[in-house]
């Protein structure tokens, strides 16, 4: 897995569910409007067995509601089940990939690549937010049948990124002379504060190019289409562990590694953009003659909400790592950053069931379809926590068995690390639907309200609790104020949907 697609898995925004795709089942499924049908398990076994029936290839047909509500449900199940594919070769070359550089490295300078991923994190927002700006926007205007209104998004959000991708390129050129990169990372050995400058450089170019090339992805989760995103994600994964493990054969340095690893993934993004604007979409190439002023600002005024919450998402796992860090070592990283990987494969799976629904979201709530949103999302996060709530626990049971086999004696987490990693993971989890239902239909000034408030208390626990309690204390300080953060998301979530029942309901900011 790329270092970029672990950065996105500790970000509060996410990717849904397989379950709330068995409400697009035959009508003699009824679909409940609560809790109470999530738990029924003939209802469930039912639905599984209904499944056949949206994964095929030929669209229904969308002249009606119903049709509608299939389309929405086949792709996003198409969406789910590729998700499901690239999950498994994400998951292949990740384990593969930390037990090689792991020994490779070294603690120290494995502890500096994550470092370096955790720094570089801090520029995840250098989209400002348009990239789910331009998707909140293609579903929209699919929403209102306005093929001409998407031709002007994705022109506008590509010149936009491009010139953002600019103007910090030329920012971080001026001033890497002058940071002690030796400090910043808090390495010892000769070998790693020489690697630590030039790992910058690498992960910095490597994961800014990425900025206005997502906008191919952005196109296709816009257009429920997410499975030809994966397909060349999976690509990209495949090219990036053939390039590592060349480099680690002819002995490269941690710039190098980091180099075959994200330059893999780049590749594929490349490759999907020839597929997308070359060939299927031809007619959505950016092009200057379709840049708009006007649909620019549109993009940018959802963008920002986006843009805060992924600001908020710094104050999450990866300022984890920067704190432990600053107050104890990057050998602490380590035995921090590979216990939780485990987890974050849970909940990025279990996101692959939520995400296809964002854009669905968006562009039901457009077109006044108040009951499919709503029955939808109540759906999609009960089943979140019964089909992975009893993964997260069968982790913390065999933590310390799993990560022994997969990368030997040298990283030991205590029971009570990984219980903490748990009760967080849990958290995520139960956030995910939360969160995909709010995005799509633009409801973001109080889930960003909430997020920065949480994120800037627990930072500063954190820190104390690091040098009371070790790398336990930063985590069961994370679940804590998670724990109250979806207390009050999932209150107002609900707010909304009672709002969403009066007919015709249209997309607004909160």
């Amino acid at each position: 897995m790329s270092d970029n697609a672990q950065l996105k898995e500790s970000v509060p925004v996410s990717e849904p569910p397989s379950i709330a795709l068995a409400e697009g089942l035959p009508q003699a499924v009824s679909p409940g409007t609560g809790f109470g049908g999530v738990f029924n398990l003939q209802v469930i076994l039912d639905r599984v067995r209904g499944l056949k029936d949206l994964l095929r290839l030929k669209p229904f047909d969308i002249s009606h509601d119903e049709g509608r509500s299939r389309e929405r449900y086949r792709r996003a199940a198409l969406t789910t089940l590729a998700s499901v594919m690239g999950r498994a070769v994400t998951v292949f070359t990740s384990l593969l990939t930390v037990r090689l550089t792991l020994r490779y490295l070294g603690t120290e300078r494995y502890g500096l690549w994550m470092s370096v991923t955790s720094i570089v994190s801090l520029l995840f927002f250098a989209d400002l937010g348009i990239g789910n700006g331009l998707l909140n926007a293609i579903a929209e205007a699919r929403g209102k049948d306005d093929v001409e209104a998407v031709h002007r998004y994705v022109s506008s959000a590509f010149f936009v990124l491009l010139g953002i991708t600019t103007l910090f390129l030329a920012i971080f050129a001026s001033v890497y002379p002058f940071i002690p990169w030796r400090r910043v990372f808090n390495v010892s050995s000769p070998i790693a504060v020489h690697e630590a400058g030039p790992a910058v450089i690498v992960f910095l170019i490597c994961f800014l190019s990425n900025v206005p090339l997502d906008v191919v992805q952005r196109v296709q989760t816009g257009y429920q289409e997410g499975y030809l995103s994966n397909f060349w994600t999976i690509i990209g994964n495949l090219s990036g562990l053939g390039c590592l493990i060349l480099v680690m054969h002819r002995s490269g340095g941690l710039p190098w590694l980091i180099l075959a690893i994200l330059g893999g993934g780049i590749l594929g993004v490349l490759g999907n953009w020839v597929q997308e604007f070359g060939f299927a979409r031809r007619e959505l190439f950016p092009k200057w003659t379709y840049w708009d002023s006007g649909a620019a600002r549109k993009i940018l005024g959802t963008g920002v909400m986006f843009f805060l919450l992924q600001i908020c998402g710094i104050l999450t796992l990866p300022l984890d790592y920067i704190i432990i860090t600053q107050v104890l070592s990057p050998e602490a990283v380590t035995q921090y950053s590979v216990p939780i990987r485990p987890f974050l494969l849970v909940i990025s799976v279990a996101s692959m069931f939520v995400f296809p629904l964002w854009p669905a979201y968006g562009e039901a709530y457009a077109r006044g379809d108040s009951k499919w949103v709503k029955s939808t999302f109540l759906h999609s996060l009960g089943y979140s926590v019964l089909v992975f709530g009893p993964v997260v626990l069968g982790l913390a049971a065999f933590g310390k068995f799993i990560v022994r086999i997969w990368v030997g004696p040298q990283v030991h987490p205590s029971w009570m690390l990984l219980a903490g990693m748990a009760a967080y993971a849990m958290m995520l989890i139960f956030y995910n639907p939360i969160s995909t239902f709010l995005s799509g239909i633009n409801k973001m000034k109080f889930q960003v309200a909430v997020w920065l408030a949480q994120g800037i208390v627990a930072a500063l626990l954190k820190i104390l609790a690091a040098r009371i309690f070790g790398i336990t204390g930063v985590i069961w300080a994370a679940s804590v104020m998670a724990l109250i953060g979806n207390t009050l998301l999932f209150i107002y979530a609900r707010k909304v949907l009672a709002q969403t029942d009066s007919p015709r309901a249209r997309p607004a900011s909160l």
